[in-house]
């Protein structure tokens, strides 16, 4: 796996590449006017994103029928030196339709304790813990 940055103006806005051409924009979002997320905020992203991927494929393998399915991510920062890296994350995934709420939360399980590997490979330094909500209620 590789990607590729290119700085694309004179400040902080970079686009990030992989190899078949995808692309985000990274900024740093504390200057007016990014045009792009902040790295911290990517983590947040690539943690929503992975294991998103993971609870959908495991519910449609259950033939499991999503009709809405959104993930709220939060971390929280802390000073170590001259860095602030994220000491825990809390995903909370919001779906909807006809769905069994113990199979969305062993789906969640599983992503977070098996598949998903941007939190596994966060793990040995940042908290992680999510919940689950099936149409509206918290399981």
């Amino acid at each position: 796996m590789k990607i590729t940055l290119n700085r694309i103006n004179d400040d902080f806005l970079f686009e990030c590449t992989n190899s078949q051409g995808n692309s985000i924009l990274l900024d740093n979002t504390s200057q007016p006017g990014a045009k792009g997320v902040s790295p911290m905020e990517s983590v947040l992203m690539a943690v929503a994103g992975c294991s998103g991927i993971d609870v959908v494929a495991i519910l449609k393998k259950q033939r499991q029928e999503i009709t809405g399915f959104k993930a709220e991510v939060e971390g929280e920062r802390v000073p170590v030196d001259d860095a602030k890296p994220f000491k825990s994350i809390k995903v909370r995934f919001l779906l909807e339709g006809n769905i069994d709420p113990k199979k969305a939360l062993k789906a969640a399980e599983l992503s977070f304790e098996k598949y998903c590997s941007v939190s596994k490979t966060l793990e040995p330094n940042v908290e992680i813990g999510y919940e689950v909500l099936v149409n509206g209620e918290k399981i």
